[in-house]
Protein backbone atom coordinates (compact mmCIF):
# COMPACT_ATOMS: atom_id res chain seq x y z
CA UNK A 1 0.00 0.00 0.00
CA UNK A 2 1.43 3.76 -0.89
CA UNK A 3 -0.96 5.55 1.41
CA UNK A 4 -4.35 5.10 2.99
CA UNK A 5 -4.99 8.69 2.54
CA UNK A 6 -5.27 8.38 -1.04
CA UNK A 7 -8.88 8.63 -2.20
CA UNK A 8 -8.33 9.53 -6.41
CA UNK A 9 -5.86 7.60 -9.11
CA UNK A 10 -4.91 10.06 -11.88
CA UNK A 11 -3.49 8.22 -14.98
CA UNK A 12 -1.38 9.56 -18.18
CA UNK A 13 -3.30 7.82 -21.35
CA UNK A 14 -0.73 6.81 -24.54
CA UNK A 15 1.80 4.82 -23.03
CA UNK A 16 0.38 3.68 -19.89
CA UNK A 17 -3.05 1.96 -20.85
CA UNK A 18 -3.49 2.84 -24.18
CA UNK A 19 -0.69 1.26 -26.53
CA UNK A 20 0.22 4.02 -28.15
CA UNK A 21 3.07 2.49 -30.49
CA UNK A 22 1.31 -0.91 -31.08
CA UNK A 23 -1.76 1.09 -32.08
CA UNK A 24 0.43 3.84 -34.05
CA UNK A 25 2.42 1.36 -35.62
CA UNK A 26 -1.07 -0.17 -37.38
CA UNK A 27 -2.03 3.01 -38.48
CA UNK A 28 0.88 3.58 -40.04
CA UNK A 29 0.87 0.33 -42.20
CA UNK A 30 -2.54 1.01 -43.52
CA UNK A 31 -1.74 5.07 -44.35
CA UNK A 32 1.73 4.56 -45.54
CA UNK A 33 0.54 1.61 -48.31
CA UNK A 34 -3.17 3.80 -49.54
CA UNK A 35 -1.02 6.39 -50.18
CA UNK A 36 1.68 4.28 -52.56
CA UNK A 37 4.89 5.79 -49.90
CA UNK A 38 7.74 2.90 -51.23
CA UNK A 39 9.00 2.20 -47.07
CA UNK A 40 8.83 -0.99 -45.48
CA UNK A 41 7.26 -0.30 -42.16
CA UNK A 42 9.99 -1.41 -39.94
CA UNK A 43 11.88 0.81 -41.76
CA UNK A 44 10.11 3.84 -41.04
CA UNK A 45 8.73 2.77 -37.39
CA UNK A 46 13.29 2.60 -36.54
CA UNK A 47 13.26 6.37 -37.74
CA UNK A 48 9.71 7.73 -36.72
CA UNK A 49 9.98 6.40 -33.49
CA UNK A 50 12.58 8.25 -31.51
CA UNK A 51 11.65 11.39 -34.03
CA UNK A 52 8.10 11.45 -32.55
CA UNK A 53 9.20 11.25 -29.27
CA UNK A 54 12.11 14.41 -29.98
CA UNK A 55 9.09 16.28 -31.22
CA UNK A 56 6.57 15.65 -28.41
CA UNK A 57 9.12 16.74 -25.98
CA UNK A 58 9.59 20.09 -28.22
CA UNK A 59 5.93 20.43 -28.24
CA UNK A 60 5.81 20.03 -24.25
CA UNK A 61 8.27 22.32 -23.68
CA UNK A 62 6.09 24.98 -26.06
CA UNK A 63 8.81 25.16 -28.62
CA UNK A 64 6.37 23.89 -31.86
CA UNK A 65 2.88 24.68 -32.38
CA UNK A 66 0.96 21.46 -32.86
CA UNK A 67 0.80 21.91 -36.60
CA UNK A 68 4.66 21.80 -36.36
CA UNK A 69 4.76 19.05 -34.34
CA UNK A 70 2.52 16.64 -36.79
CA UNK A 71 4.30 18.09 -40.27
CA UNK A 72 8.09 17.97 -38.56
CA UNK A 73 8.35 14.70 -37.42
CA UNK A 74 6.84 12.99 -40.95
CA UNK A 75 9.27 15.62 -42.47
CA UNK A 76 12.36 14.67 -40.74
CA UNK A 77 11.51 11.44 -41.00
CA UNK A 78 11.14 11.45 -45.03
CA UNK A 79 14.05 13.63 -45.20
CA UNK A 80 15.99 10.96 -43.09
CA UNK A 81 15.02 8.02 -45.12
CA UNK A 82 16.10 10.12 -48.05
CA UNK A 83 12.14 9.82 -49.47
CA UNK A 84 11.22 12.31 -51.79
CA UNK A 85 7.44 13.60 -50.74
CA UNK A 86 5.79 16.48 -51.20
CA UNK A 87 4.22 18.82 -48.77
CA UNK A 88 0.95 17.99 -49.37
CA UNK A 89 1.46 14.31 -49.29
CA UNK A 90 2.67 14.77 -45.62
CA UNK A 91 -0.30 17.35 -44.84
CA UNK A 92 -2.56 14.66 -46.02
CA UNK A 93 -0.72 11.88 -44.22
CA UNK A 94 -0.82 13.66 -41.31
CA UNK A 95 -4.14 14.25 -41.31
CA UNK A 96 -4.91 10.72 -41.96
CA UNK A 97 -2.72 9.41 -39.56
CA UNK A 98 -4.81 11.56 -36.36
CA UNK A 99 -8.35 10.40 -38.53
CA UNK A 100 -7.57 6.49 -38.16
CA UNK A 101 -5.37 6.05 -35.05
CA UNK A 102 -7.84 6.05 -32.75
CA UNK A 103 -10.06 3.46 -34.23
CA UNK A 104 -6.51 1.24 -33.08
CA UNK A 105 -7.12 0.07 -29.51
CA UNK A 106 -4.92 -2.13 -27.98
CA UNK A 107 -4.23 -1.45 -24.50
CA UNK A 108 -1.49 -2.53 -22.64
CA UNK A 109 -1.91 -5.88 -20.63
CA UNK A 110 -4.09 -6.11 -17.33
CA UNK A 111 -5.67 -2.24 -18.33
CA UNK A 112 -9.21 -3.41 -17.79
CA UNK A 113 -8.55 -5.91 -14.89
CA UNK A 114 -6.56 -2.93 -13.22
CA UNK A 115 -9.67 0.07 -13.97
CA UNK A 116 -11.94 -2.50 -12.67
CA UNK A 117 -10.52 -3.29 -9.31
CA UNK A 118 -9.34 0.04 -9.06
CA UNK A 119 -12.58 1.43 -9.44
CA UNK A 120 -14.19 0.13 -6.81
CA UNK A 121 -11.71 1.94 -4.51
CA UNK A 122 -10.78 5.10 -5.52
CA UNK A 123 -12.06 7.95 -8.41
CA UNK A 124 -10.14 7.70 -11.71
CA UNK A 125 -8.81 10.35 -13.58
CA UNK A 126 -6.97 10.96 -16.43
CA UNK A 127 -4.30 13.37 -17.19
CA UNK A 128 -3.25 13.38 -20.95
CA UNK A 129 -0.96 16.13 -23.31
CA UNK A 130 -2.83 14.64 -25.92
CA UNK A 131 -5.51 16.41 -28.15
CA UNK A 132 -8.95 16.55 -26.88
CA UNK A 133 -10.70 15.04 -29.87
CA UNK A 134 -8.24 12.26 -30.21
CA UNK A 135 -7.98 11.46 -26.56
CA UNK A 136 -11.32 11.67 -26.09
CA UNK A 137 -12.49 9.02 -29.19
CA UNK A 138 -8.89 6.85 -27.92
CA UNK A 139 -11.03 6.12 -24.34
CA UNK A 140 -14.11 5.69 -26.23
CA UNK A 141 -13.45 3.33 -28.83
CA UNK A 142 -11.06 1.78 -26.20
CA UNK A 143 -14.26 1.27 -24.25
CA UNK A 144 -12.28 2.42 -20.74
CA UNK A 145 -14.28 5.94 -20.69
CA UNK A 146 -16.61 4.97 -18.30
CA UNK A 147 -14.17 4.32 -15.45
CA UNK A 148 -13.11 8.04 -15.49
CA UNK A 149 -14.94 10.66 -13.79
CA UNK A 150 -12.66 13.97 -15.69
CA UNK A 151 -10.47 13.60 -18.18
CA UNK A 152 -8.24 16.57 -18.24
CA UNK A 153 -5.64 17.42 -21.40
CA UNK A 154 -3.40 19.66 -22.34
CA UNK A 155 -5.41 21.83 -24.32
CA UNK A 156 -8.33 22.24 -22.08
CA UNK A 157 -5.38 23.26 -19.08
CA UNK A 158 -3.42 25.54 -21.83
CA UNK A 159 -0.19 23.98 -20.64
CA UNK A 160 1.14 20.95 -20.81
CA UNK A 161 2.82 17.99 -18.35
CA UNK A 162 4.87 18.40 -16.16
CA UNK A 163 3.38 22.49 -16.06
CA UNK A 164 2.56 22.06 -12.23
CA UNK A 165 -0.96 24.17 -13.99
CA UNK A 166 -2.33 20.99 -15.58
CA UNK A 167 -1.94 18.72 -12.56
CA UNK A 168 -3.60 21.70 -10.16
CA UNK A 169 -6.14 22.07 -12.48
CA UNK A 170 -6.88 18.16 -12.18
CA UNK A 171 -6.86 18.06 -8.57
CA UNK A 172 -8.70 21.05 -8.44
CA UNK A 173 -11.32 19.81 -10.29
CA UNK A 174 -11.57 16.57 -8.87
CA UNK A 175 -12.07 18.62 -5.37
CA UNK A 176 -8.97 16.89 -4.03
CA UNK A 177 -5.96 17.38 -2.17
CA UNK A 178 -2.89 16.49 -3.83
CA UNK A 179 -1.73 14.34 -0.95
CA UNK A 180 -5.03 12.37 -1.43
CA UNK A 181 -3.67 11.84 -5.40
CA UNK A 182 -1.53 9.94 -7.20
CA UNK A 183 -0.36 9.86 -10.85
CA UNK A 184 0.69 6.65 -12.90
CA UNK A 185 1.92 7.15 -16.18
CA UNK A 186 5.28 6.08 -18.40
CA UNK A 187 7.16 9.34 -18.25
CA UNK A 188 9.59 10.39 -15.58
CA UNK A 189 9.83 13.97 -16.71
CA UNK A 190 6.01 14.24 -17.62
CA UNK A 191 4.42 12.73 -14.89
CA UNK A 192 6.23 11.61 -12.14
CA UNK A 193 8.40 14.60 -11.47
CA UNK A 194 5.00 17.22 -12.56
CA UNK A 195 3.14 14.99 -10.20
CA UNK A 196 5.44 15.00 -7.56
CA UNK A 197 6.27 18.60 -7.92
CA UNK A 198 2.87 19.45 -6.79
CA UNK A 199 2.82 17.05 -3.79
CA UNK A 200 0.96 14.34 -5.42
CA UNK A 201 2.27 10.71 -4.99
CA UNK A 202 3.33 8.90 -7.94
CA UNK A 203 3.37 5.50 -9.61
CA UNK A 204 5.86 4.98 -12.48
CA UNK A 205 5.22 2.47 -14.79
CA UNK A 206 7.95 2.10 -17.11
CA UNK A 207 7.27 1.30 -20.57
CA UNK A 208 10.74 2.99 -22.07
CA UNK A 209 13.06 1.04 -19.41
CA UNK A 210 14.19 4.29 -18.32
CA UNK A 211 16.97 4.43 -16.19
CA UNK A 212 15.91 2.98 -12.41
CA UNK A 213 15.47 5.69 -9.94
CA UNK A 214 14.02 6.36 -6.17
CA UNK A 215 11.64 9.35 -6.59
CA UNK A 216 8.90 6.74 -6.36
CA UNK A 217 7.98 2.92 -7.03
CA UNK A 218 8.28 1.55 -10.01
CA UNK A 219 6.68 -1.19 -12.22
CA UNK A 220 6.93 -3.33 -15.63
CA UNK A 221 3.47 -4.42 -15.32
CA UNK A 222 0.01 -2.62 -14.48
CA UNK A 223 -1.05 -5.72 -12.63
CA UNK A 224 1.47 -4.80 -9.76
CA UNK A 225 -0.13 -1.31 -9.26
CA UNK A 226 -2.40 -4.01 -6.59
CA UNK A 227 1.01 -3.98 -4.39
CA UNK A 228 0.39 0.16 -3.75
CA UNK A 229 -3.20 0.76 -3.80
Amino acid sequence: MIKKEITDVFFDLDHTLWDFEKNSALTFKKILVENNIAVELNDFLEVYVPTNHQFWKLYREDKITKEQLRYQRLKSVFDALKLVVSDERIHKLSEEYIQYLSSFNYLFPHSIEILSYLKSKYRLHIITNGFHKVQKEKLSNAGIDMYFDLVIDSEMAGVKKPNPKIFNLAINSAKVQANQAIMIGDSLEADILGAKNVGMHALHFNTHSEELHDICPIIDDLSEIKMFL
